[in-house]
């Protein structure tokens, strides 16, 4: 912007380039655009397979993804209802992801085969049997989704007829402990026409409220009509039922209880047993219908009633970054036939809050006739609990929210009182402290435990170092706490491990890349001592997707603020870059929030991957003779209740030293450098734009720019807009709309369903600039949520990105000065 102003050309010449330049921006104005040929052929390049490893490690599923869905496809009817976007002909989540071909390869061996599949399905959920003998997946279909079985030794699927899944509110399907029938989640038979809305309201639309405070996030695609209500109820509802998928004869269907909103559903390890979390009463129209009213229960296997552990109201009262009172995050333990585990809070769910212990285990065993008793008590919030594959000893993590802080404990969860056990007490934030996560297995009764050999696990992490990162594998002795690392990436390449091949730590699944070389999975064997690589093959040769990408020269770069924090990017040279010439540059960013300059300082990120380009990606713009800053640290330092005082300065103090540290490198010319992001990227560069003279132009994607429409917190701001309006007023670009003199184009998603992006803030955002005579220019992509999927959009999208800086930052034109000013 900004406050000093910015330089304009003022002879009448300047609006003659203006009015030219504009042409490219106006052409084919009614029609969907395209970038040029080399980046449409990227992006329509199939994208690369997902991996699912056998449990056993003898065998591998490789899934193709679908790539970019069409525009008519995002088109499809969809009712936006509790949070969950439906899919009424199919009766699932609308615009599910789905892969077209599965092969399956047996590792070691080399042996390969296709799966036959039908044409034009749409496939999804794919998972192994725990005992790897079966996988299964699901089939979009209208009606419901198909439930399809695999072998998992000669890859043969069949579709189990007369089968029609309801994944509307998550998993359609789990497999049980026998690893042979299928817990699922039906469409109700004979439940009539689905609710259509009346040509004429009804009476209007009531809500009410007397007394208790009740602070919500900005949820979108809420429940807003009574309608909604009866069409959420209407494919929501699923019949619970079991079906022996594995049979080759006659499949039976044995149904479990009545028809409900059910939220959640987990078999206990012995089989006799289910879980259940089903929404009761009312819904509604302020949270999504995972925080509804609900009820907790315990059934047997024919649907009767066992115990009920929780009814509880809607989240609607629960204090921001708070959580529930009652029972929460219920799950059996692994270890146990029959036994349940959940946290309480014990600070009544309120973060701000005085209280010596935030959080208590409880745990009641089958037949439930015992009043629940408590195991443990945590200082700060519960979250997460790990089981060891035996005895009654697992990692329990807990949360200090006002440090930021994790430590995770090793506890004996049979004795009340027993003293828990430190292993890890570090900053969630200290990318070079991190251990790594522990791996995980499924036991017989598919239930998630450690993976542990010999009274050690395994823990995986990426490897932070001021040097970059190098993918880890250590094995920690429980009893010592000791670490063995079992391999470490090399240098130069970028090598991480996806998985202990049926738990062996001599066979290791990794996926390696390098600068030039796209991601293939390895068969590894390793040195016992130092993690080195002695041996391994490649089991998959994906090929290039673009010739270019080889060609692109990257760098991580290190410098330093103003005010001495520490800072780190990546730079991409343009394609054919010269050394000693100056290019156009691109800062895309993304701003953190950091409680000390150490923890900022830290290098994120490896200069060895393969640059993968998806999507609207801003590195598309090394094809067009730009050099690229990606991913800049831009920190907020400071204590997490106040940061936000020092954003403005701070955000613009790092984009001066990555402009600064391009420049010195010889890179980028200081005059023709563009800022650009996503989300609260976007916020970011209107707010460059409206405090600073550092760029000449912006991008802001699915943004928001007006935080008083955001008034209970945002991002990791934690004050309301009523405690601190100053600095909701500070930091929205909307309020300083009128210092924005550099051009800005703003692109949303029509449907942004993310919190906080309303596509209203990129539309009053633009009304603001525009009568302050602003250079801007505002593209709302149809059908599109807070990202861009359908290929129409993505390359409109990159055509307008390409466009509007090829003017305002390669070009170097500027615009003319608002009428007035």
């Amino acid at each position: 912007m900004g406050a000093n102003g910015s330089r304009r050309m003022t002879i009448p010449l300047a609006a003659l380039v203006f009015a030219t330049a504009m042409e490219t921006l106006n052409a084919a104005e009614d029609l969907w655009r395209e970038p040029p040929a080399v980046i449409v052929e990227t992006l329509e390049a199939a994208p690369t397979p997902v991996a699912i490893p056998s449990p056993v490690g003898d065998r591998m599923l490789l899934a193709q993804s679908r790539g970019m869905p069409s525009i008519a496809e995002m088109a499809a009817p969809m009712l936006r209802l509790a949070g969950v976007r439906i899919d009424p002909l199919t009766n699932g989540r609308h615009g599910a992801g789905s892969f077209v071909s599965i092969r399956m390869l047996t590792l070691g061996g080399g042996e390969k085969v296709v799966i036959d599949l039908p044409e034009e399905g749409r496939f999804s959920a794919l998972r192994w049997s725990q005992d790897g003998k079966y996988f299964a997946f699901t089939n979009q279909r209208p009606g419901g989704a198909e439930l399809w079985i695999g072998d998992g030794v000669n890859g043969n699927v069949r579709r189990i007829d007369g089968v029609r899944l309801n994944d509307v509110l998550g998993s359609a399907f789990t497999w049980m402990p026998d690893a042979r029938r299928l817990l699922c989640r039906l469409v109700p038979q004979g439940r009539g026409d689905a609710p259509e809305p009346s040509s004429a309201p009804l009476g209007p639309i009531v809500q009410e409220t007397a007394g208790a405070a009740a602070p919500q996030r900005t949820y979108q695609d809420l429940i807003t009509t009574p309608i909604g209500e009866a069409q959420f109820a209407y494919y929501a509802t699923a019949q619970l039922a079991i079906i022996d998928a594995a049979s080759a004869d006659t499949v039976g269907i044995d149904v479990i209880g009545t028809p409900a909103v059910y939220l959640s559903t987990s078999i206990s390890p012995d089989g006799k047993c289910l879980l259940v979390k089903k929404a009761e009463g009312d819904f509604s129209y302020l949270v999504p219908y995972y925080r509804f009213a609900r009820l907790t229960q315990v059934w047997d296997m024919g649907g009767k009633l066992m115990h009920t552990i929780a009814r509880q109201p809607a989240d609607e009262a629960v204090p921001i970054q708070g959580v529930p009172m009652g029972p929460r995050s219920v799950q059996w333990r692994p270890d146990k036939p029959a036994t349940l585990i959940w946290a309480e809070a014990l600070d009544g769910g309120d973060p701000k809050a005085a209280a010596k212990h935030r959080d208590r285990m409880m745990t009641v065993a089958a037949p439930f006739v015992d009043e629940a008793r408590e195991v443990l008590r945590l200082e700060h919030r519960y979250r997460g609990l790990t089981w060891r594959p035996k005895g009654d000893q697992a990692l329990i993590s807990e949360y200090d929210r006002d440090r930021r802080w994790n430590r995770t404990w090793l506890a004996k969860m049979d004795e009340e009182g027993a003293e828990p056990r430190l292993v890890w007490d570090l900053s969630v934030q200290d990318a070079y402290g991190d251990p790594g996560s522990p791996l995980t297995q499924r036991n017989a009764a598919g239930k998630s435990v450690l993976l542990e050999s010999d009274g050690a696990i395994f823990l995986r992490g990426r490897g932070a170092s001021p040097q970059g990162d190098r993918p880890f594998l250590d094995k920690m002795d429980l009893a010592s706490l000791e670490t063995q690392r079992l391999f470490h990436c090399g240098s130069g390449v970028y090598e991480s491990v996806v998985a202990l091949l049926g738990g062996d730590e001599d066979r290791l699944l990794t996926r390696r890349e390098s600068k030039t070389e796209p991601p293939n999975y390895f068969l590894r064997k390793v040195d016992a001592v130092g993690g080195d690589v002695v041996g391994g093959d490649a089991i998959t040769h994906f090929a290039d997707p673009a010739p270019w990408l080889k060609d692109i020269r990257k760098e991580l770069v290190t410098y330093q603020r103003a005010d001495g924090v520490g800072l780190s990017g990546t730079m991409y040279y343009p394609i054919g870059y010269e050394e000693g010439k100056r290019y156009p540059m691109v800062v895309w960013a993304y701003p953190r929030e950091f409680n000390d300059a150490k923890v900022a300082g830290m290098v994120r990120g490896s200069p060895h991957r393969f640059t993968t380009v998806r999507g609207a990606s801003h590195l598309f713009f090394l094809t067009q003779g730009y050099a690229v800053f990606d991913g800049p640290t831009l920190p907020v330092v400071g204590d997490p209740e106040t940061a936000n005082n020092e954003y403005i300065n701070q955000i613009v103090a790092g984009a001066r030293a990555a402009i600064d540290k391009a420049v010195e490198m010889g890179v980028a010319d200081r005059e023709r450098v563009g800022a650009g992001g996503h989300s609260y990227g976007a916020f970011m560069t209107a707010n460059l734009l409206a405090h600073s003279d550092l760029f000449a132009a912006g991008i802001a994607r699915s943004g928001a720019y007006n935080r008083t429409l955001t008034p209970f917190g945002f991002q990791a701001e934690r004050r309301t807009f009523w405690e601190a309006p100053e600095i909701y007023f500070s930091m929205s670009p909307f309020m300083h709309a009128d210092q924005v003199n550099e051009p800005i184009l703003l692109i949303h998603g029509e449907v942004d369903n993310n919190s906080g992006t309303f596509p209203i803030q990129s539309k009053r955002f633009y009304h603001a600039l525009k009568g302050h005579g602003a250079t801007a220019r505002y593209v709302v992509l149809p059908h599109e949520s807070h990202g861009y999927r359908a290929r129409e959009s993505v390359l409109h999208a990159l055509a307008e990105m390409l466009d509007w800086f090829k003017v305002y930052v390669k070009d170097g034109v500027k615009p003319p000065a608002p009428q007035g000013k």
